[in-house]
């Protein structure tokens, strides 16, 4: 019978293996060094505000995986022997595949400053990390003040989390606007300004220079690169986005880059072995999407993808339009089609910009200038519904009809009934300055 690894446990691996078990009796084990089951990443910080114990994290049963005769193994791989198909284990172990799966994710970016390794530095990206929380910031008491060096959108989530337990929060952001290499200038705007409302310490334009530690090793405070203030701390959470975790890969005779090197169908250069989800990168990237994607969703399209394939019917990845979906404190953000920021927005992309007056509504449309084609749209405090987009974009619609056709795409009626009119008359007053200019 046919052995399928899988190296790692996370969205892109889980859903291989439950994909292949679907379409196949092949044996499957799944290989993690960091949790015994599979549990949902993107719900690790309901955990630590309150909403929810870690076990409801985990979206199967225990029973589930013997159920499903799907195998999985505790431990850490140390290397591939490609030549012979077995892995070893830092334990001593020995496993053989036949066809294996790389999809072991990403980790936090460390840039080698001082102290980054010290007691009560932390990513927010494992379960471990979740307990480093809940041992050095359980509460305002034990964490005077925590510091935050990144501004993503685990960032912002980890300043979430603290600020639900009412622990002061400083926040290192190096570029001049929160996200703005992804968000429009007003969107960015708009979201500075809902972090401080939330009376998080903003630092734009502001870089790390070393974490330094007490006389027993933990964090004692950070200093400020630009003027050399010290910051008491207890915690310093490291979100400055994360890279594939593929350092055990670097020996073996897989093609690497900054990722696993992978073509259309997600395989390596080596037959047989694959890579799937954060860890894996396109020779070529697909339309505007980044090389490596790590983001949730593509894992799990990658993991039903590849099942095909491992089973027989081999198909290429097509991650159709992109979308994300993420939170800001409390404004919900959804963005389709392709919006880009004030870093690499195309000459041929116009934007119209609406914001509510209560400063947490807004959304930005992006279309071509000349041809008047719909290319995507980012929502701020609003709820869309995504085939609506999803068809519009595969119609090619003009930005007239989608503006026009807006209500069609909301979750949320109640908003529309009161602000749709205000979005057309906006639309149709940039409409007429832009006629008049020209």
């Amino acid at each position: 019978m046919e052995h399928i690894v899988i190296i790692g446990n996370g969205i892109s691996g889980v859903t291989l293996a439950r994909h292949i078990r679907k379409l196949s009796d092949k044996k499957i084990t799944i290989v993690s060094a960091e949790t015994d089951y599979f549990f949902s990443r993107t719900a690790l910080m309901y955990v630590y505000m309150g909403h929810m114990k870690f076990e409801h994290t985990q979206p199967y049963e225990n029973w589930f995986w013997q159920k499903n005769h799907i195998d999985l193994k505790k431990g850490y791989v140390e290397n591939i022997e490609t030549s012979t198909k077995r892995l070893h284990f830092s334990s001593g172990e020995l496993l053989a595949y036949d066809k294996l799966v790389i999809a072991t994710g990403s980790k936090p970016n460390k840039f080698g400053w001082p102290g980054q390794d010290l007691d009560g530095v932390m990513g927010m990206y494992h379960k471990q990390d979740l307990e480093n929380l809940e041992k050095h910031a359980p509460n305002k008491a034990v964490c005077k003040r925590a510091v935050i060096v990144g501004g993503g959108l685990i960032g912002i989530e980890l300043a979430e989390m603290l600020n639900s337990r009412s622990i002061p929060v400083t926040f290192l952001v190096r570029e001049s606007s929160f996200w703005n290499g992804v968000l429009p200038k007003g969107e960015s705007a708009m979201i500075n300004r809902h972090i401080k409302n939330h009376h998080i310490d903003l630092r734009l334009s502001t870089n790390l220079k070393e974490i330094v530690s007490d006389e027993n090793g933990k964090v004692k405070s950070v200093i400020i690169e630009e003027t050399g203030e010290e910051i008491p701390c207890n915690v310093v959470g490291l979100t400055a986005g994360v890279s594939p975790n593929i350092d055990f890969i670097k020996d073996s005779n897989i093609e690497t880059g900054r990722g696993v090197k992978v073509n259309r169908y997600l395989e390596t250069n080596i037959p047989d072995v694959y890579a799937i989800g954060d860890c894996a990168e396109q020779h070529e990237a697909i339309g505007n999407r980044r090389p490596i994607e790590a983001v949730w969703y593509t894992g799990r399209m990658m993991g039903e993808t590849l099942a095909q394939t491992i089973c027989g019917n081999r198909i290429p990845y097509n991650p159709g339009h992109w979308f994300n979906s993420a939170k800001f404190m409390d404004i919900e953000y959804q963005t389709y089609g392709w919006v880009f920021g004030s870093k690499g927005r195309p000459d041929y992309e116009e934007h119209f910009h609406w914001k509510h007056e209560d400063d947490t509504k807004c959304i930005t449309v992006a279309y071509h200038k000349t041809t008047n084609e719909f290319l995507g749209i980012n929502t701020f405090g609003i709820r869309m519904r995504h085939e609506t987009f999803d068809r519009w974009l595969n119609e090619k619609r003009d930005v007239h009809y989608v503006i026009e056709h807006l209500p069609e795409a909301n979750f949320d009626p109640e908003f529309y009934l009161r602000f749709e009119n205000d979005i057309l008359k906006a639309f149709s007053q940039k409409l007429q300055t832009t006629y008049n200019e020209q």
